[in-house]
């Protein structure tokens, strides 16, 4: 039990005197996951918008498709991406393998069906309501489209949201693409495994204080505005 508060005292003065370490590991960790959950929003919130208010062939395919991915492991995500990035892969030439950029390829895999899919499922509870009841009351295709927009955004934020808590706190794809290079790949989980393992409870403590921060956050800016969209 002594080592636990001697390391949550470590954690504490690593915080409050902002070591220099643990700020470089904290702003790479929200730097690559802010990029790839908006690189991940501006492409899967269209696509979840488009499956979920058109009707096409192939739909539930693709519906099934960005569930099955949705329970993917981020280790299985890691290896697949591993075998294209690394040098003897398609991609060998591009040099992502241990980059900052190979993360951000990596969670944008694993934010997409995540945005794509809460996306899809809140323009379906809304378009029954919304553009019917548009429709009937004599708006034109368009406007009732519109309307459907503005009445998702709430849903459609918590999706960005939802996508952002993901990346930030997966250990898989930041390991095996980024190699937890210190100063260059290491992120918030990679650290926090390295230096548990290490026996610096105190670092690892204080990183994970900040993690939990991160998403303590995310869970109020998320209810905020599912409150506000209520």
């Amino acid at each position: 039990m002594e080592y636990i508060l001697i390391g949550i005292k470590n954690a504490l003065e690593l915080i409050l005197t902002m070591d220099q370490e643990v700020m470089q590991i904290a702003v790479l960790s929200i730097t690559t996951s802010l990029i790839s959950s908006l690189i991940a929003s501006i492409i899967g919130i269209p696509i979840g918008f488009l499956i979920g208010h058109y009707d096409f062939k192939g739909k539930r395919i693709i519906i099934t498709i960005l569930n099955t991915l949705l329970s993917l492991p981020t280790v299985v995500i890691g290896i697949l991406l591993f075998a294209f990035v690394s040098r003897r892969g398609p991609l060998g030439d591009l040099e992502l393998l241990f980059t900052s950029k190979g993360i951000i390829i990596g969670q944008i895999i694993l934010a997409l069906p995540i945005i794509a899919t809460l996306t899809l499922n809140t323009v379906k509870d809304s378009e029954s309501q919304v553009v019917v009841t548009a429709l009937s009351l004599g708006a034109s295709q368009q406007q009732a489209v519109l309307m459907l927009l503005k009445e998702i955004k709430f849903g459609v934020l918590g999706a960005v949201i939802t996508g952002f808590g993901r990346v930030i706190g997966e250990v898989g794809v930041s390991m095996m693409i980024g190699g937890n290079i210190k100063r260059v790949t290491r992120t918030l989980t990679t650290a926090i495994a390295l230096e548990t393992s290490k026996g610096e409870f105190g670092f690892g403590i204080a990183l994970g204080i900040i993690l939990m921060s991160i998403s303590l956050i995310i869970n109020f800016v998320l209810h905020h505005f599912q409150a506000g969209g209520a």
